[in-house]
């Protein structure tokens, strides 16, 4: 294959449309169900496939070769934690549903230090498998998502797990995804935040990293932010991890954290005493204090997993307009990851990263050596990109409509049963559940026999 050019474009073709369509007249009877079921309109898309929104995963893969490099695997661990929560950077602000893969479609992604395939391995229900590999680590896994509408908000659930494995090192990480949650979709200014409780495990050392991404609150003081500890096999907690997906992630050793925590009280418990006058009493504390004194307790480590806890702040914009948290630096810490900045125009084009403004790009004598079941050569998402909003839509139609054609076809005892192509359904030996595992031979590219999808 031809190899990449080391400069990719940094905006689309056209930039995204800006439609006035009522999203209220579409998500009116779909509150509580799953909206995977749901046709909707080509306007709520942005051009890029789910395949290719998975492969984003690898924007901060050299985090893996790093991670690779450490002799110390607690030191393995943190920059596992950084690629596990440099995943999700590039969901923030991006409002854009993508399209759904068809049964049997395929993305991949070749760079310099690593490459990607990535095979719609299921259609009811709809499973996307990938497998991504360097010369020092395999990363793998399959999503299953799940999208339900609350009539304030939209919950995503991806389901399934993910596996980094280091075979020189013989070691490997297991992790589910949090849950993300898009507030505001009926009314006011759309926002989004990940939520719930991340717990990475090595199978080999005993190690585990409790990461808390933390829901916004009714002042917005805790949005996007993400704590956690990493432990040893005795459950001790070794470091302490904070920082914001949407940002940075860093790291210090844990009785750095609490000697941090401890002289923070002091001071503010010095101060209030300052503050306070002869008659008053700790009955007359103030909520702003006591608001400052919680958010600095150790114990602040809970499971925050119910979306439907924030639904009271959904009804207005007021957790916008509060002052953005502010994340203070503990000493010796470390940073871990750090979000690379956006394209200037990036909130012209679905608020893509660089990274994802290069995903769908077709270099010349690409669709030569591509599999013909590639995201790059679907035709309602490369309509989208160049600003065919009806084109994109009739093709839309008929794409979804040629797979129900096939799939009633299968239904006949006669005929020719689908299987994936690339993956196949086995046992995550580090998990013990079911999972669908690369079987290889993809690079060979023989794509002979592959389906006609498109």
């Amino acid at each position: 294959m031809e190899q990449y050019k080391k400069e990719h474009r940094l905006v689309l073709p056209v930039p995204m449309y800006h439609s006035d369509y009522n999203i209220w007249a579409v998500l009116k009877n779909c509150i509580g169900k799953e909206l995977s079921k749901i046709t909707m309109p080509v306007v709520f898309n942005e051009p890029l496939s789910f395949l290719q929104r998975m492969a984003e995963y690898m924007e901060y893969g050299h985090l893996l070769t790093i991670a690779a490099q450490q002799e110390d695997p607690v030191q393995r661990l943190q920059y596992v934690i950084g690629f596990a929560v440099s995943a999700l950077a590039s969901n923030w602000e991006r409002l854009g549903k993508p399209f759904n893969p068809l049964l049997g479609e395929t993305y991949e992604l070749e760079r310099e230090d690593f490459k990607i395939i990535c095979e719609q391995v299921s259609h009811h229900p709809p499973v996307s498998a990938f497998h991504a590999e360097s010369g020092d680590w395999f990363f793998h896994g399959s999503i299953h998502p799940k999208l339900k509408f609350w009539g304030k908000s939209v919950e995503i659930q991806p389901k399934g797990t993910v596996t980094v494995e280091f075979p020189k090192l013989k070691e490997a990480y297991t992790w589910t995804n949090v849950t993300c949650c898009v507030h505001n979709i009926i009314m006011g200014k759309m926002w989004m935040e990940q939520c719930g409780t991340m717990e990475i495990v090595s199978h080999l050392s005993g190690y585990k990293a409790h990461l808390t991404f933390k829901q916004a609150g009714g002042n917005s003081k805790d949005l996007h932010k993400v704590e956690g500890y990493i432990s040893d096999k005795s459950k001790q907690k070794l470091y302490y991890i904070y920082g914001k997906w949407t940002e940075f992630i860093k790291c210090t050793d844990y009785h750095s954290y609490e000697e941090f925590v401890k002289e923070n009280l002091h001071k503010q418990k010095t101060s209030d005493q300052k503050s306070k006058s002869p008659n008053d009493s700790p009955s007359h504390t103030s909520k702003k204090m006591l608001q400052k004194f919680n958010s600095l307790k150790v114990s602040s480590f809970r499971t925050q997993n119910s979306t439907q806890e924030a639904e009271d702040v959904d009804d207005s914009d007021e957790i916008l307009k509060g002052e953005p948290s502010v994340i203070v630096e503990i000493p010796n810490s470390t940073t871990i990851w750090k979000v690379n900045p956006r394209p200037p125009q990036s909130g012209d084009y679905y608020q893509f990263t660089e990274f994802a403004m290069s995903l769908n790009e077709l270099e010349p004598g690409m669709d030569q050596n591509l599999c013909p079941t590639d995201s790059r050569l679907r035709p309602d998402i490369r309509k989208l990109e160049q600003g065919d909003i009806d084109g994109a839509a009739i093709e839309k139609t008929r794409l979804e409509e040629k797979q129900r054609d096939a799939n009633k076809h299968r239904k006949h005892k006669s005929a020719v049963q689908w299987s994936p192509r690339w993956f196949k359904q086995e046992i995550n030996s580090y998990t013990n559940h079911e999972d669908w595992i690369y079987t290889g031979n993809y690079w060979e590219r023989q794509f002979a026999e592959v389906p006609d999808i498109f």
